[in-house]
């Protein structure tokens, strides 16, 4: 039975929101902790392995039917986890770790173009044009917080967002079509003990560095003075950076369309810029508080234009 009549905006529209909070803080933990011996393979590994085990220990004990998968739904499942789930991860990883924090999101929200061009064409969904308004205004308040003009791009890092940017758009539309039908942990289980296998198998395949996960590293910026263990930050990103946020995501796929998640969701870029800046001492002008204003006046714009025509 689809569980799209049961779908609550409020609900959907709080859950992103907190998510893209999260999200904004771990894009400073994830520069943070790359800088130490882990390379971005092990670090995806590492949190899918931790979401996965999580979000499973949660539904043995609160919900074992929801274990149920049919063979329709694996291929899905296993897509999804590939590419909405391990290859996003790992791109965003890669793209962070070259690219200024806020650049490196505003290339990967380049997403919230592609969702709702693949929605209309694909899917028919009904798009006003005001709708476009919006998400033209949010993507020049991202080029505003970014400072892009100023920042030396580095092309890798440009390709590895670019490469984001299509896996974000996989992980909004699929993650909608799979919240028709599951809940939102056993979809959070399934995708990331997929993108968890995967990772396991690539790191076989071409070991890195093996980590001492007792090593002590910095914090850096504003927090130099803290030192923790590899693990500790580890658990973090593990728990604060990908299985609480990715849950709320889903429970929001599950009350919005993939178009409007994905335009609320470039918050994260102005949570992000923020808290590289109380953090990491990366710059933030005027200028960009006003583009971090004008995301939000696009997001207030584009969700208003889908609320008598377009289902949520």
């Amino acid at each position: 039975m689809s569980r799209v009549a049961n779908r609550n905006p409020t609900v959907g529209i709080t859950a992103v929101s907190f998510a893209a909070l999260m999200f904004g803080f771990n894009a400073s933990t994830v520069k943070i902790i790359l800088g130490t011996e882990i390379n971005p393979e092990q670090l995806v590994l590492f949190r899918t392995a931790i979401t996965a085990l999580i979000a499973g220990i949660v539904l043995l004990f609160t919900n074992k039917q929801a274990f149920k998968i049919t063979k329709k739904e694996l291929p899905v499942l296993v897509f999804y986890g590939v590419f909405g789930v391990a290859l996003m991860q790992w791109s965003y990883s890669n793209a962070v770790s070259l690219l200024p924090i806020s650049v490196a999101l505003l290339i990967e929200y380049t997403a919230i173009v592609i969702v709702p061009l693949v929605a209309l064409l694909l899917f028919k969904e009904k798009v006003r044009p005001r709708l476009w308004f919006g998400i033209a205004a949010v993507l020049i308040g991202l080029a505003i917080v970014s400072n892009i003009w100023n920042s030396a791009l580095n092309p890798l890092g440009v390709a590895w967002a670019i490469m984001a940017a299509v896996c974000l758009s996989i992980y909004f539309l699929i993650g909608e079509h799979t919240q028709r039908k599951r809940d939102a942990m056993s979809t959070l289980f399934y995708t990331f003990a997929v993108a968890a296998i995967f990772w396991a198998i690539m790191n076989l395949i071409n070991p890195g560095k093996v980590i001492d996960i007792n090593l002590e590293f910095n914090l850096g910026g504003n927090l130099s003075g803290i030192s923790m263990p590899v693990w500790a930050g580890l658990l973090w990103i593990g728990i604060m950076g990908s299985f609480i946020p990715m849950l709320l995501d889903y429970i929001a796929l599950g009350n919005l369309s993939a178009t409007a998640v994905g335009v609320i969701a470039t918050a994260e870029t102005v949570f992000a810029t923020v808290f590289a800046w109380a953090w990491l001492n990366e710059s933030m002008t005027t200028l960009e508080v006003i583009g971090g204003l004008i995301v939000v006046a696009g997001i207030i714009l584009a969700e208003t234009s889908r609320a008598s025509s377009i289902k949520v």
